[in-house]
This record gives C-alpha cells, sequence and structure tokens, in this order.
C-alpha cells in the first residue's frame, strides 16, 4: 500500500511536468496549427542552461529557472519569426522543419555541453525530505505539483476569464471571423508561441528536479507531451492538466505493477481514448 500511495505521488509530480510542457504544445497547436516538435529541445536546453545558471554560474534555482524558461522562448520566437510563421496550414513542412530544429538545438547541446551527464539539481531548501508514509519524500516533488496546480488555475483563469484569452479561444474557433472583428491574429498566435516556449524551459528546470539534463531527454519528453495533447485534447489548459495527470499515473503506477509494459500502458491509454473521444478528454470540436 505504501509503495502505491509513493507512486501516486510521483505519478502526479511526473504528471505535472508533462502539464507544464503539454499546455504549451496544446497552445500553440490550437492557435496556430503548428505541429512544434522544437517543443521538447527547447524543454532540453532550457535544462542545461538552469543547470549552468545553478551550479557554475551559483545563482539562485529560480533565477536559473527564469533563466532557462527565458532562453527557450528566445529560440522559440526566433524559429517562429524566422520559419514557421511562412509555413501556417503546411503540416508536412512542419513536422519536417522542426524536427530537423530537434536534430539541430541536439547537436548544439552536445557541441556546447558534452555528452556527460548531470546531476539533478534544486535549491537548497527544496534538497531536503519529509516523511510520509514511513518513507522519505523529496520535498522538490512536493513543489512540482504544488507548482503544477498553481499554474493550472492561472492558466485556467486567464483563457476563461480574461480578454487575451477571449482572443485565443475565439482564434482556435474561427481565425478569419476574429481577424474580421480587429484582432490581430498575428501578435496572438506570436504572443502564444512565446509563452508556450517559455513553458517548455520553465518545465525543462523544474523537471530537473527529478532527472538531471541528459541529451535524450528532449524527445523522450516530446513524445509524452504528444500523448497528453491527444489524451487531453489540443487548445485545452483543463485537457493538458488532466491528460499530464492521466499519463502520469499510468506510468508511475505501470511501473510498480507491470514494469515491462509500462511504455506501452501509455499508448494503450491514448488508443482506446483515440477510440472513444476522436477529440480527447476536453478537446474543442473543429
Amino acid at each position: 500500500m505504501d509503495r502505491i500511495i509513493l507512486g501516486v505521488l510521483n505519478g502526479i509530480s511526473f504528471g505535472s511536468i508533462l502539464f507544464l510542457l503539454g499546455s504549451g504544445l496544446s497552445l500553440i497547436l490550437g492557435v496556430m496549427g503548428i505541429l512544434n516538435l522544437t517543443h521538447g529541445a527547447l524543454y532540453m536546453i532550457a535544462a542545461y542552461v538552469g543547470w549552468t545558471l545553478a551550479i557554475q554560474c551559483k545563482l539562485n534555482f529560480w533565477l536559473a529557472v527564469l533563466g532557462g524558461g527565458l532562453a527557450a522562448s528566445l529560440l522559440g520566437f526566433l524559429i517562429e519569426r524566422g520559419f514557421l510563421r511562412r509555413l501556417y496550414k503546411q503540416m508536412n513542412e512542419q513536422v519536417l522543419v522542426t524536427f530537423g530544429f530537434v536534430h539541430l538545438l541536439t547537436n548544439l547541446t552536445l557541441w556546447t555541453w558534452g555528452t556527460t551527464l548531470r546531476a539533478p539539481y534544486t535549491s537548497p531548501f527544496l534538497s531536503t525530505s519529509i516523511p510520509i508514509m514511513g518513507w522519505s519524500y523529496p520535498i522538490s516533488r512536493v513543489s512540482i505539483i504544488l507548482i503544477g496546480l498553481v499554474l493550472a488555475a492561472v492558466l485556467w483563469w486567464l483563457q476563461e476569464k480574461t480578454r487575451i484569452g477571449a482572443m485565443i479561444r475565439a482564434g482556435m474557433d474561427n481565425k478569419q471571423m476574429t481577424m474580421g472583428l480587429g484582432v490581430n491574429v498575428d501578435k496572438v498566435s506570436g504572443a502564444v508561441f512565446l509563452f508556450g516556449s517559455f513553458m517548455a524551459g520553465f518545465a525543462g528546470v523544474i523537471g530537473s528536479q527529478i532527472l538531471g539534463p541528459h541529451l535524450e531527454m528532449g524527445i523522450d519528453i516530446l513524445l509524452m507531451s504528444l500523448i497528453v495533447v491527444v489524451v487531453g485534447g489540443m487548445g485545452s489548459v483543463q485537457g493538458a492538466l488532466l491528460g499530464g495527470m492521466l499519463i502520469g499515473l499510468i506510468d508511475a503506477l505501470g511501473k510498480i505493477f507491470f514494469p515491462e509494459m509500462a511504455m506501452f500502458t501509455m499508448y494503450l491509454a491514448m488508443m482506446i481514448i483515440l477510440l472513444v473521444r476522436p477529440h480527447g478528454l476536453l478537446g474543442r470540436k473543429e
């Protein structure tokens, strides 16, 4: 029973990271119609930038989180303004270009930081633990859960209760009508891409409290974040949260009960949800 409770907590903390990453990917896909495969690479680069700031430059961990998020948003801005803005509604070209950037950014990371594995890093306070069911549970994982829940509430409020959220939702539902109402959809789309890239970087540094930076982390997390978007539904913050938590729990509990099939269970859940609800659990119908 103790293992199950710890597994649930681990699943929720990992699901919070998937939510942070998947929410940005989902909004970019919903607003702009761009499948941004560089999202995982931005997550990876931010983790390395955060490691450099926190370990080598001896900066406060939260400054490292901010620095990683800003680095990812800058790279995302350059990629979107330089390439992707010319490829709207061209899905095949988007996939080829963004997947090319995955290899480019991975090699850039290799040249800059090398192949040496980095240890997980966090602030001194978050490196301690608290007793849960007779076990010592890392405060860093608890902080990830709290950050995920707080940001989920903030993003829901922004999307559902503010003017910018109304413009984003209108752009998802009918871009031409939104433009006819005087909304600068190009600026809104650019802001969404910038924000989504920042969330990828933010998640990269926050997630490095669990697993340290390594070159394969971008591809690994990208596959899971795509599953989160498919399961939760495109363009929905609530869907990203539900999808992230569901996949995180399936992954954590799967490793406890049938570790040989843990990866398969996530894909099985995705296939079942696609059969029952092709638009995702909380996705918007086109």
